[in-house]
């Protein structure tokens, strides 16, 4: 009987050395994100991309989800999360945590970079690429791009000169966004997305400032009438940049092949994978609201050039603010400018 249990426990370990090298080929990647597991983020970017580096890895390498901050903490926390390895990867905006990234601030200029979620998206990276790494020393960064430019959006009256601005309440998506309202003679209100629609049906803010693919997820299209862009050749009102950013020290530790298989499906690649699901997301919803009734308005040349006026003093203040950092303000601010024109439609 000794014997015979002696064999058995011989063939276990002798089994357990065997399974043992290939569970240590599987590497599950914990990737974080802030919004829930329905929306445009998981199912059209990060599950693909997920998929992607499986299949390029040959299944050693694996993606948890964690959707609507199931890991913890709040949207600014999201950097030191990665960078403290309690997620391996996340998706994060650079403006949730204000004055972390300095440089990448120049992206959020008002009437800087084209409107489109790809064609931003393009402009973002590689104004990262030249000017913004210093920024991102503590991670891997994965993607940069646009959350694409945002239209304005109200209830009872159209918005087309500067003038259309004074007294009206506008919710704001960003920091930019709101110093923007306020150079326009608006008033700027800092609210969370689920609170839009409920606050304008109640009168409490006139409208709000938001990409075209938020309107109608919030319901936000069934309580206002009015939409106001630019022209597709000119820069938008203003975006907010997103990243993925990834723990530096997961990424070195893992073996060459892996490295590539992520190389092969990040940077360039994703950023742009990105910027065109929101582009998608921005068009279906443009022709929804559109076929509805919602009434979609283009701001006459004219008067749009005097919002860019109007609005000039942002990237003023910005570039002082900058300099008192160390930073050339001047030289980056002039570089998204001209980065982004190149990426207009002509």
């Amino acid at each position: 009987m000794f014997t015979r249990l002696n064999g058995l426990a011989a063939a276990a370990a002798l089994a357990a050395l065997c399974v043992a090298p290939a569970q240590a080929q599987t590497t599950t990647l914990k990737f974080s994100h802030f919004l829930p597991s329905t929306g445009n983020f998981q199912k059209h970017i990060a599950e693909p991309w997920c998929a992607a580096i499986e299949k390029d890895s040959g299944g050693k390498l694996k993606c948890q989800i964690y959707p609507s901050l199931q890991l913890g903490g709040t949207p600014a926390q999201i950097p030191d999360q990665v960078k403290n390895g309690v997620a391996d990867i996340a998706w994060t905006s650079p403006s949730f945590a204000t004055g972390r990234f300095p440089r990448t601030e120049a992206l959020e200029l008002p009437f800087s970079l084209p409107p489109g979620g790809l064609s931003g998206s393009k402009a973002m990276w590689e104004y990262y690429l030249k000017y913004a790494q210093d920024d991102y020393k503590d991670f891997k960064v994965l993607a940069v791009f646009s959350a694409s430019n945002v239209v304005i959006s109200t209830a009872n009256k159209p918005v087309l000169t500067v003038d259309g601005f004074k007294g009206l309440k506008l919710r704001s998506p960003s920091r930019f966004a709101a110093l923007l309202i306020t150079a326009l003679g608006g008033t700027p209100v800092n609210l969370p997305v689920a609170a839009i629609t409920e606050s304008i049906s109640k009168g409490v803010i006139d409208g709000a400032m938001a990409p075209w693919e938020i309107l109608p997820t919030t319901k936000v299209d069934e309580v206002t009438r009015y939409h106001m862009e630019g022209l597709a050749n000119q820069p938008g009102f203003t975006q907010t940049p997103m990243a993925i950013l990834m723990n530096k020290a997961k990424y070195d530790s893992l073996a060459p092949e892996l490295k590539a298989a992520i190389d092969k499906n990040s940077g360039a690649a994703l950023s742009n994978l990105a910027g065109s699901v929101w582009d998608q997301g921005n068009d279906a919803a443009r022709t929804k609201m559109t076929a509805q009734g919602n009434k979609v308005l283009v701001i006459k040349p004219k008067d749009y050039a005097a919002m860019k006026k109007a609005g000039a003093g942002v990237e003023a203040d910005w570039i002082k603010q900058a300099e008192a950092k160390g930073l050339d303000g001047k030289k980056l601010a002039a570089e998204v400018h001209a980065i982004g024109n190149k990426y207009l439609s002509k």
